[in-house]
């Protein structure tokens, strides 16, 4: 009891360990893959972020393309045409042919109002002409009354937003870099830091780059190739898009005759915001755009390279993570495996001490079943070796006396080799048609003499149909011995019953040959048929207390009727006696 303690404690600590160790990789593998899913998902979301900027961006560069091709000279309501790009701002001359401006005429989509600053500090605008020149427009129908009334009201608005100090001090703020190839490989080389935010910072900062080059491309691709408008006495310089204040503007420096120009256009923001966030719709539901008032490289993440707005997501629907994933799928089977080898090893530990308590008691059950009959064999040879006999009936019974004494030791010996050969597998090779009567007879006599030997009678029953014997395939000898060891068995615990009568039946029925054996003894118990055919399943106390024997015989029995594909139950329907059924196919 204290070893199978000990085992079973030792196992129960080495499976703990064990199943320790594996909840702990799990539990890290299971947040790795959570990890490792939502990293996925946050790219999936960032690559949709990087996609509806591009389209932001290109649905923009008509817009900034077009207001930057404009010619400056069309920032004033009408202008000499004979001047040819020349002096364009001077004094204009009577007689002068006048062209009325293009943004005079026109209505710009998201343009609230085009308007310029002079060197003195004026607020303009094209499209609210003063003056003769307000006569003139209203008078060849340029533009209604009503228009310029509009417009020079949205003038009066921007008038008190805006300021050419203001607007100046924000044109002269550095600029963003543009990326040049070193700039791009060195952020390339963040592409294997150890952080992620890393790797999305180079990341952003390079699609941001590429976004910016890709407008100035657009915008110098759609200027005219007879006017350059970053050409100017103030060096290489285009337009910009600016918040000043709560006002989005695209505004330029011009130098013109040595004097400085502020021109540009007001954006109509909301419209603008509202027909960009339309663009991405399908990829960002939820989106919003914020106004960006300082162009800082921590802000790039997700800007606009054409307008001062950063893009903000918002809630973004991702797909499920699957339940089953390649990673959970190994760790199912992994604890599977690990699972199924406790339990085997449980089951191996379990048949071993199992084993080992039977083989113990099979020891002690032999040790007992032993003892008596050598005793008995010491003690009468002696006395028959020292002629301490001078009676002749005790003479023989002496002598009848070891007779039964070694047929039993030779059954018993005798089970024991067939049960070994069994293990072995040396069963089953000799199997043989016969007739049922023909074995019968073959074993009649031997179960009729151990029978007599108990007082008891053995009355045997065949059903034969009349001209069709009924053949079996069997090992004969195999047969007489299960037989042997049904009828031993009803003699050692049948012999006391009122009715000596050992019945040995066989009949055919179906595919198959039964064999019944019966006697009218106590019977077995319910809770002692449980173990019925396990072997050594007899302890040396049992063996004391009941009749000689090891517990090996039904088992043995059983095993050697299997072998031959036939099988040994015990009838409890039977309730007076006890009854056994063995079967075998019928040939």
């Amino acid at each position: 009891m204290i070893r199978r303690t000990y085992i079973w404690t030792v196992f129960g600590v080495c499976l703990a360990v064990a199943l320790s160790a594996m909840a702990w990789i799990s539990l890290t593998v299971l947040r790795l893959d959570r990890s490792e899913a939502q990293a996925q998902q946050q790219a999936a979301v960032e690559e949709d972020v990087r996609l509806a900027l591009w389209r932001m961006d290109s649905a923009l560069a008509p817009l900034i393309a077009r207001e930057s091709a404009r010619p400056y000279f069309t920032y004033t309501a009408f202008y000499p045409a004979e001047r040819a790009y020349t002096r364009m701002f001077a004094e204009i001359q009577r007689g002068e042919v006048l062209m009325p401006s293009p943004l005079l005429t026109e209505s710009t989509p998201h343009v609230l109002l085009h308007f310029q600053f002079g060197p003195n500090g004026e607020l303009t605008s094209p499209q609210v002409p003063s003056g003769n020149m307000r006569d003139l427009a209203e008078a060849r129908g340029y533009v209604t009354h009503e228009a310029i009334q509009a417009r020079a009201a949205r003038l009066g608005q921007l008038q008190s937003l805006l300021t050419r100090e203001k607007l100046l001090s924000a044109l002269r703020q550095k600029q963003l870099p543009i990326a040049t190839p070193r700039r791009i490989s060195e952020a390339t080389e963040l592409q294997e830091p150890r952080e992620s935010a890393k790797k999305q910072i180079a990341r952003n900062e390079i699609e941001w780059q590429a976004r910016y080059q890709s407008q100035q491309l657009a915008v110098q691709g759609n200027a005219p190739p007879w006017y350059s408008p970053l050409a100017s006495d103030l060096g290489d310089e285009g337009i910009r898009p600016i918040w000043v204040g709560e006002v989005l503007v695209l505004a330029r420096r011009v130098g013109v005759n040595g004097q400085e120009y502020v021109q540009g256009c007001w954006l109509d923001w909301p419209t603008v915001k509202e027909q960009l966030l339309a663009q991405v719709k399908d990829l960002l539901p939820a989106a919003d755009l914020e106004p960006v008032s300082s162009q800082s490289l921590d802000r790039q993440a997700r800007m606009l390279a054409a307008l001062p707005a950063s893009l903000v997501p918002g809630e973004v629907r991702v797909g499920s993570t699957p339940r089953l994933s390649p990673i959970r799928l190994s760790l199912f089977i992994a604890w599977a495996c690990v699972l199924g080898a406790a339990v085997a090893v449980a089951l191996l530990l379990l048949q071993a001490l199992s084993l080992s308590e039977r083989r113990g008691a099979f020891v002690s059950a032999v040790t007992h079943e032993l003892r008596t009959p050598l005793t008995t064999f010491r003690m009468y040879t002696e006395m028959l070796a020292e002629g301490m006999l001078r009676d002749e009936e005790k003479h023989r019974q002496y002598l009848d006396t070891l007779r039964a004494e070694a047929d039993r030791l030779g059954h018993l010996v005798g089970n024991v080799l067939a049960y070994a050969r069994l293990d072995g597998r040396r069963f089953g090779d000799r199997l043989e048609v016969i007739s049922l009567r023909e074995l019968l007879n073959r074993v009649e006599g031997r179960l009729t003499e151990r029978a007599r030997q108990a007082d008891m009678r053995l009355a045997v029953e065949a059903r034969d149909a009349p001209g069709r014997p009924v053949r079996l395939r069997a090992d004969p000898s195999a047969v007489e011995q299960i037989l042997f060891n049904l009828v031993d068995n009803a003699c050692k615990y049948a012999a006391s019953a009122s009715d000596g009568v050992i019945q040995l039946s066989a009949e055919q029925a179906g595919e198959s040959v039964t064999l019944r054996v019966r006697d009218r003894g106590p019977g077995i118990a319910v809770e002692d048929s449980r173990r019925l055919f396990r072997p050594f399943s007899k302890s040396a106390r049992e063996a004391a207390n009941s009749a000689p024997g090891l517990g090996l015989g039904l088992a043995l029995s059983r095993r050697l009727a299997r072998t031959m594909g036939g099988d040994l139950q015990l009838d409890r329907s039977v309730k007076d006696g006890t009854c056994f059924v063995l079967t075998f196919p019928a040939a």
